[in-house]
């Protein structure tokens, strides 16, 4: 897909990326002028070390004061049209990726470790930026023309890796939370990329597994569980190239993995058949899910690719998109309790096997 991408500043200063497919005429850079009065962004989030767990935990307190569900007229994400400034200096748009202005991560490149001093809070290096799906305000990721989808996923493609080129930044991952239930503050079709100064905790445990696994074995877990859920029960969703299954551990009320059936390390990696397919197989998953229990389904769909550094894991890493959803029946929420947040463990009340075959039948 021949997308083009044109880099402006807004009126703070930070950056913003519009995405166009082939079909739209270039943009003026002239015509995208942020006219807002808008004070700078100042970065202010820490990193602390929890020794006990050995886990990095960022403290954002700025972010308490983000926009929180505004109503639609009032929607920040929307175009700019008829004299209201939006973040979106534009009277229309296909695709944007900005600079987050409460961001979780976003100071100086740095690369943080509890070897310098586990008790010394530091700055949060990195980078938040939020993608913006359509300009529609009403219509959702699933309801997305496939072209779209694809235009999504070369932006995907593309940030993925310019942020893993920033000084300090060890992992990428471009995710979309749905739904009030899931807790976004802003109804518009829209995901987030972070870029992080660390490796995330879930990444770093299983690609420790991954890489145990190998060693006993000589063989990749990723490939080697991909081409058992392929051959079992739990398939939702079979392309030539990609391949939608529900775990056979699901931890979630509704979980659905999507791998590409070629090993691949990361979205930019994607080869044409790859892109060309996943708009079909991906907006198929997306419409099963909605008519799953016949609504809209609140879900956290994330990316999981390799890390940025060799050292972290990179060769053993295998790109994969997990959705889940916190819905386990019509007007039931799945909530973690004690065991799943005060121990850490999950118990789920739905059969994966049911879930699988609910979806394959819908």
């Amino acid at each position: 897909m021949d997308a083009r991408t044109l880099s402006t500043r807004m009126a703070d200063g930070r950056e913003i990326l519009w995405f166009d497919g082939p079909g739209r005429p270039p943009r003026d850079p002239a015509e995208l002028v942020d006219r807002r009065d808008l004070p700078a962004v100042t970065p202010a989030s820490q990193l602390r070390y929890d020794a006990l767990a050995g886990e990095w935990v960022t403290i954002a307190a700025h972010r308490q004061d983000r926009t929180y569900q505004p109503p639609a007229d009032q929607c920040p994400l929307c175009p700019s049209r008829d004299g209201r400034l939006t973040e979106i200096p534009s009277p229309e748009y296909e695709v944007v990726a900005f600079e987050n202005r409460f961001p979780s991560f976003g100071s100086a490149p740095g690369t943080p470790s509890p070897a310098v001093d586990p008790d010394t809070p530091l700055a949060a290096a990195g980078r938040c930026e939020v993608v913006c799906f359509t300009d529609d305000h009403a219509t959702p990721f699933s309801r997305l023309p496939p072209e779209r989808v694809r235009l999504v996923l070369e932006a995907w493609a593309e940030r993925t890796a310019a942020l893993a080129a920033r000084p300090g930044v060890r992992y990428v991952f471009p995710f979309e939370n749905r739904g009030a239930e899931i807790g976004v503050t802003l109804a518009h079709p829209h995901g987030q990329i972070y870029a992080y100064p660390y490796l995330p905790p879930f990444p770093q445990r299983m690609l420790a597994h991954v890489a145990a696994h190998r060693e006993a074995t000589g063989e990749n877990l990723f490939d080697a569980t991909l081409a058992a859920e392929r051959a079992g029960e739990r398939v939702v969703v079979a392309g030539e190239h990609w391949t939608a299954f529900v775990p056979q551990a699901a931890r979630w009320p509704v979980e659905v993995h999507l791998y590409p059936n070629r090993p691949t390390p990361d979205l930019p990696a994607l080869d044409e058949a790859q892109r060309a397919e996943f708009p079909v197989v991906y907006l198929d998953l997306l419409r099963r899910l909605d008519a799953l229990y016949d609504d809209a389904l609140p879900y956290v769909a994330g990316w999981n690719q390799a890390p940025v550094r060799e050292a972290d894991g990179r060769a053993d890493a295998r790109l994969h998109l997990r959705v889940h959803s916190i819905r386990r029946a019509p007007g039931k929420i799945k909530y973690l309790a004690g065991s799943e947040s005060g121990a850490g463990a999950f118990i789920s009340d739905v059969l994966p096997e049911a879930v699988a075959e609910r979806l394959r039948g819908l």
